[in-house]
C-alpha cells in the first residue's frame, strides 16, 4: 500500500502530464502534422529518417511548452471557463513554480533538438519562441487571437522545410498559407463552446470576432486551405494519391460546415470536429506521400 507520500507524488506526476497535455494527444499530434506535411513534401516523399524523429520529437516538446505557457498565463482566467476550469495550474493541482519549471524544461527540450538543424532553420525556431510566448496574451488585446496562434502552427512549416532544403521557396509559403488557414479554421472550432464564458469574463477569440458569420469564416478558411494545397500539388507534380486525400479532405470539412449549422449543438461535438481534424491531416499526409508513390 503507497503511503500518504508516495500518493502525493503520484499525484503530482499525473496533473503535470495533464499540464503537459499528453492525456489528449490530438492536441499534440495536430501542431506535429503540418511539420510532416512539410518535411515529406520537401523531400519529395523521401526524407531522412533521423530528420523525421528529430521533428515528431521537436513538435511534441514544443507543443508541451506551448500548453504550459498558456496554462501560465490564464491560470486566474481558465477558473471562470467551464472548459479549463479543472486544468492543473486553475484549479491549484499545480503551482507557478512548478509550471514555470516544466516550461523551461520542455522548452530545453526543444532547443537540444533543434540545434540538429540547419542554421536558418535553427533561427527560424527562435524566431517562433516570441509568438509562442506571447499568445496567450494576445486573447486579452487582440481581436483574433487564432491568428497569432496560426502562425505560430505556420512556424513549423517554415522549420521543418528548410531543415530539408536549407531555403524558402514559393511552395514553402502555399503550405504555410495553407496551414495558417486550417488552423483558423479548427481552432476557431474549438473556441466555439467558450463564447459565452469568453465574453463574460472579457477575452477575445475568432468565434466571438466573427459573431453570427462565424460558420461562414470556417468555410472561408477550410475553402482556402483546399485551395492552397491544390496549387502546391500542381507546382510539386503530386499524383493521383494526394488528389484523392484531398477530396477527402474536402469532404470532411464540408460535413463540418453543414454540421455547424444546426443550433444547440453539444459543447462535446465542437471537441469531436477538431480531433477529426487530426485524422483530416494524417489522411493528406498519406495522400502527400501516396503523391509520389503513385
Amino acid at each position: 500500500m503507497l503511503n500518504p507520500t508516495e500518493n502525493n507524488q503520484e499525484a503530482v506526476w499525473l496533473s503535470v502530464i495533464r499540464l503537459l497535455r499528453w492525456h489528449k494527444p490530438e492536441g499534440r499530434l495536430i501542431l506535429m502534422i503540418p511539420a510532416l506535411w512539410a518535411v515529406f513534401l520537401a523531400a519529395a516523399g523521401k526524407p531522412p529518417l533521423p530528420l523525421v524523429g528529430v521533428i515528431i520529437l521537436g513538435t511534441l516538446a514544443t507543443s508541451a511548452a506551448g500548453c504550459v505557457v498558456n496554462d501560465l498565463w490564464d491560470r486566474n482566467i481558465d477558473p471562470e471557463v467551464e472548459r479549463t476550469r479543472n486544468r492543473p495550474l486553475a484549479s491549484r493541482a499545480l503551482s507557478v513554480k512548478v509550471g514555470i519549471v516544466v516550461a523551461i524544461l520542455s522548452m530545453g527540450c526543444a532547443a537540444i533538438l533543434a540545434f540538429y538543424l540547419n542554421p536558418l532553420s535553427f533561427w527560424l525556431c527562435v524566431a517562433a519562441v516570441p509568438i509562442i510566448v506571447l499568445y496567450p496574451g494576445a486573447k486579452r488585446v487582440f481581436p483574433v487571437p487564432q491568428l497569432v496562434l496560426s502562425i505560430a502552427w505556420g512556424f513549423a512549416v517554415l522549420i521543418s522545410w528548410t531543415a530539408v532544403t536549407k531555403s524558402l521557396s514559393f511552395p514553402t509559403w502555399l503550405l504555410w498559407g495553407a496551414t495558417v488557414l486550417w488552423t483558423l479554421g479548427f481552432d476557431t472550432v474549438y473556441a466555439m463552446p467558450d463564447r459565452e464564458d469568453d465574453k463574460r469574463i472579457g477575452v477575445n477569440s475568432s468565434a466571438l470576432f466573427f459573431g453570427k458569420y462565424v460558420e461562414s469564416a470556417i468555410a472561408v478558411f477550410y475553402a482556402g486551405t483546399i485551395g492552397l494545397l491544390a496549387w502546391l500539388g500542381i507546382l510539386t507534380h503530386l499524383h493521383f494519391g494526394f488528389w484523392i486525400s484531398l477530396a477527402v479532405a474536402a469532404l470532411g470539412w464540408i460535413w463540418q460546415y453543414f454540421r455547424l449549422q444546426s443550433q444547440d449543438l453539444p459543447n462535446s461535438v465542437y471537441g469531436e470536429m477538431f480531433r477529426q481534424n487530426v485524422w483530416i491531416g494524417f489522411i493528406l499526409l498519406a495522400g502527400m506521400e501516396f503523391g509520389y508513390l503513385l
